[in-house]
């Protein structure tokens, strides 16, 4: 069984990487601070699920 994320959490990950697409990498920590970067988000829960969320589709594209 997979991770199921918040809505809200998959569409700032999603209008990030339509964005900012191209400097995001696979790196964990390096989007946490991207997400800091070009977010306000102020929650450090919401903003590592998010670098996460970045991550994984990042590193895994046409995963469904």
């Amino acid at each position: 069984m997979g991770n199921i994320r918040q809505t809200n959490i998959k569409n700032i990950a999603f209008r990030l990487i339509d964005n900012h697409g191209d400097v995001f990498t696979t790196d964990f920590e390096q989007n946490k601070v991207l997400v800091s970067q070009y977010t306000t988000i102020e929650s450090k829960v919401i903003r590592n699920r998010v670098a996460g969320y970045v991550t994984r589709k990042v590193a895994h594209p046409k995963k469904i």
